[in-house]
């Protein structure tokens, strides 16, 4: 229910792991990366209004009333949300404002008290996380879940959806899933090399990194082949150097036309990569609009961004 903070000590512990070499070619990547990016239309969210709930003009997700409480504790209520298609949406807020819990909540790990959401123009509500997997929205943890004592790339192919091996009878007959094998182990191969993993393919993911397991987290995720994605605190705990590897790849979803909605407390990260951003208080949305507006909103400051971000010249 609350939000883990970032792991310092992890960050410092995956920089002693990097060469310097390894670092040099992580930011070099990340640079490439932002002179690559292409932006959205921005027409799409422009003179849009920071109020909580606004309208967007082609909303993937659509959540109305969704509410979940733990004892007395009421984690999120959350009147009216919608996510623009194609974008990337950051979700702020201090700890224990409900961000993760409606994470879970929309994508099927928890339970709603009440509620109704759609994805994609279908109903959601109450569906299980693996079919929400297989519409097209998966998401990552704060805390990754790498399977480790499988490979990384059985890691990889078993996140794959729709392998005829799954079902018990059609296991019992090689023939009919052994020719879809190659097809899978081409795709995942190709996402470990665009995460730069490829050399680790036979390791087994206990053997990784923590910011490893969060790129393999991210791969693994693309499996599926989604229409968002959904990461929570994709950074903490990551190395400075590979946090720009990371946001390399998040701007490069949103170029090939996925949704991005993220939970992530490094404001800097926020401010520079959000076409939009969400700010969640005592389980509701208090205010939401373009990066430039959050940054001096009024209520924003005093729940969560403090002042830095009200004084004259604050960073972008």
């Amino acid at each position: 229910m609350t939000d883990e903070p970032k792991d310092v000590q992890g960050a410092a512990d995956e920089r002693a792991e990097l060469g310097d070499s390894e670092i040099v070619e992580a930011r070099q990547l990340a640079e490439e990366a932002v002179e690559e990016t292409v932006l959205p239309d921005e027409s799409a969210l422009a003179g849009l209004t920071g109020t909580p709930g606004i309208a967007k003009p082609d909303p993937i997700l659509v959540a109305d009333g969704v509410s979940r409480a733990f004892g007395g504790l009421k984690a999120v209520d959350v009147g009216h949300l919608e996510v623009q298609r194609g974008t990337i949406t950051s979700l702020i807020g201090p700890n224990g404002a409900g961000k993760t819990t409606l994470f879970n909540v929309l994508t099927g790990f928890d339970r709603a008290d009440s509620g109704t959401w759609s994805f994609d123009g279908r109903p959601a509500a109450g569906l299980a996380a693996h079919k929400m997997a297989r519409r097209g929205m998966v998401r990552t943890f704060q805390l990754t879940k790498a399977l480790t004592r499988l490979t990384v790339l059985e890691n990889m192919k078993l996140a794959a959806v729709g392998q005829r091996g799954e079902n018990f009878f059609n296991a019992l007959v090689p023939p009919l899933w052994r020719p879809q094998e190659g097809g899978l182990e081409k795709r995942a191969l190709e996402l470990l090399d665009r995460f730069k993993l490829a050399h680790m393919r036979d390791s087994f993911a206990g053997e990784l990194s923590g910011g490893q397991r969060k790129l393999l987290e991210m791969a693994r995720a693309l499996m599926v082949g989604p229409s968002m994605v959904m990461l929570d605190e994709p950074m903490a705990g990551v190395n400075p150097a590979l946090t720009q590897s990371l946001l390399g790849h998040v701007r490069a979803l949103r170029d090939e036309g996925m949704t991005v909605l993220f939970v992530e407390h490094d404001m800097d990260v926020v401010m520079g990569i959000s076409d939009w951003v969400v700010c969640m208080a005592q389980g509701q949305v208090i205010a939401e609009g373009p990066p430039e507006q959050i940054r001096s909103n009024r209520t924003v400051i005093d729940a969560y961004l403090g002042t830095r971000y009200d004084e004259p010249g604050a960073k972008e």
